[in-house]
């Protein structure tokens, strides 16, 4: 059939096929323009919230000292000396002398998938204002996953001048691999 038409025939079917395409071209592509503008209005508006989110170095800096340092968990025999030795070096920043410190058995994690908790336990006498320092200076253990227990008894009957002498039970968390 190609080869009973003329010469001007099979140049008006090319010149046809051509006119389709840039009709399709044109329908097609001044929708997609359309659309490419929008992403790009979008894009530009979504970096301007991030720019204004985070804002300039100074505030960054600011944000990340508020923020809690915290290494991820190491296999249980290193992660359990590395915890326990921070652990103390808090407690003598805190000026607490504590009976020695016990770790408690293993446990898994409810909610931390592939990870178990190790937690130690501490008991102390100490001043009000040491635990207090101890306990604003935690966030400072890279190692520190929360505080599990924490009471706190002080004798009635003493002294007024001697209540704030307290005694400490604590019980503090990592995650181990």
């Amino acid at each position: 059939m190609v080869a009973k038409l003329s010469e001007r025939d099979i140049r008006t079917l090319k010149i046809g096929v051509v006119c389709v395409a840039v009709i399709f071209a044109f329908t097609f592509g001044v929708k997609w323009l359309e659309h490419w503008a929008q992403v790009r209005k979008s894009l530009s508006q979504m970096r301007t919230k991030l720019s204004a989110v985070t804002g300039d170095e100074g505030r960054r800096a600011g944000l990340a000292s508020i923020v809690p340092v915290f290494e991820m968990p190491e296999v249980e025999e290193k992660q359990k000396y590395l915890f326990r030795d921070k652990f103390n070096e808090q407690l003598k920043k805190a000026r607490i002398d504590s009976e020695p410190l016990q770790i408690l058995p293993v446990r898994k994690a409810k909610q931390a998938a592939g990870y178990k908790v190790l937690v130690l336990k501490c008991k102390a006498k100490c001043r009000l204002e040491q635990l207090f320092d101890l306990l604003a200076g935690m966030k400072e253990n890279p190692y520190l996953v929360g505080v599990e227990e924490l009471k706190i008894q002080c004798d009635a009957k003493q002294a007024p001048e001697k209540r704030q002498d307290v005694s400490v039970d604590l019980a503090v968390s990592t995650f181990v691999r």
